[in-house]
């Protein structure tokens, strides 16, 4: 088997409520799944790639869940690790129209207790690109050691490795995550950021500048993340720029993964990088227009039609 893209963390089951307003007045749920990391391998395995996650699921019926999930995708889970903890829950709320309102419950989740002796280093070490985040160094110590163990195994054997920070303020403190993941940026080749992120790493700097501040800590590959901003981006030392897609927002959570994905995956396409970054653009408003973290993902036929869209209605 090709192993094109491997990633790993936790992805936990998410109840989110189908009405806009607060929780306390009651809302109907709705039960799906997401993780930072899974929703990037499913954007991959939708463009026609292959993807493979790594993780520890509860050996509950929402562990089942994701497993299931992530299988129906196209997403290689045959190393994933079925736990005798609970696995983790997410509650999504739309607060307003505008805002979106992210709960977890967590802690101690199986998700959490993934450890380097969990990881396949024959599957690493084989892989094209290697994609971590922020978000699994988080949660325990040996998930920390199990990403940075990831990141050495792939750095040893010539794999492209992939970081989005997605720092998760709710998991971990400002000064812990910027020292951690300032030493994971170092250790990677592409990084992904938002303004706030790259500032948590390379100081406040002018928007304009917070790529190549941190493509000069080692990245070839570094991209600012600006929602509907656009992105920056500074790789192999050439400057890139452009404005974001306009279309209606249904569900701002996981376009930044969504982006991830396009990149990625035009990466293992050959493309250039103004084209991967066109792509990942592209494929991050597909996603922002339907609700969900990873169910508005497109395929590739999906993706090419939406690039040509002059009438929203398909006939």
């Amino acid at each position: 088997m090709t192993h094109e893209l491997v990633t790993l963390g936790e992805t936990m089951g998410v109840l989110a409520a189908d009405e806009v307003g607060p929780l306390r007045t009651g809302h109907r749920m709705v039960l799906g799944i997401a993780g930072a990391e899974s929703n990037v391998a499913i954007g991959v395995s939708r463009l026609g790639r292959h993807a493979t996650w790594i993780g520890r699921v509860g050996g509950d019926q929402i562990g089942q869940l994701v497993l299931r999930e992530l299988r129906a995708e196209g997403v290689d889970v045959s190393h994933a690790i079925v736990d005798e903890a609970a696995n983790g829950l997410m509650l999504k709320v739309r607060r307003t129209t505008a805002t979106t309102e992210v709960m977890y419950a967590r802690r101690d989740s199986a998700g959490s207790r993934l450890r380097p002796d969990d990881l396949p280093v024959d599957v690493i070490s084989s892989a094209k690109v290697l994609h971590v985040t922020g978000v699994t160094p988080a949660l325990s110590q040996t998930a920390r050691a199990a990403v940075f163990r990831a990141v050495e195994i792939a750095r040893a054997n010539g794999v492209l490795v992939s970081l989005d920070l997605n720092h998760r303020s709710r998991l971990w403190p400002d000064d812990e995550a910027a020292a951690v993941l300032g030493e994971l940026v170092k250790q990677c080749d592409v990084v992904f950021a938002s303004d706030h992120e790259a500032a948590l790493v390379v100081g406040v700097v002018e928007h304009a500048d917070a790529a190549t501040r941190l493509a000069a800590l080692g990245p070839r590959h570094a991209i600012i993340k600006r929602g509907d901003r656009g992105y920056l981006a500074d790789i192999d030392g050439k400057p890139f720029g452009g404005p974001s897609i306009s279309v209606p927002v249904a569900d701002p959570v996981g376009a930044g993964d969504a982006f991830v994905a396009g990149y990625l995956a035009s990466w293992l396409d050959g493309a250039t990088p103004a084209r991967a970054l066109e792509t990942a653009n592209l494929v991050g408003a597909f996603a922002v227009a339907a609700p969900g973290d990873w169910e508005g993902l497109p395929t590739r036929a999906e993706l090419t039609a939406f690039a040509r869209r002059s009438d929203p209605v398909t006939r």
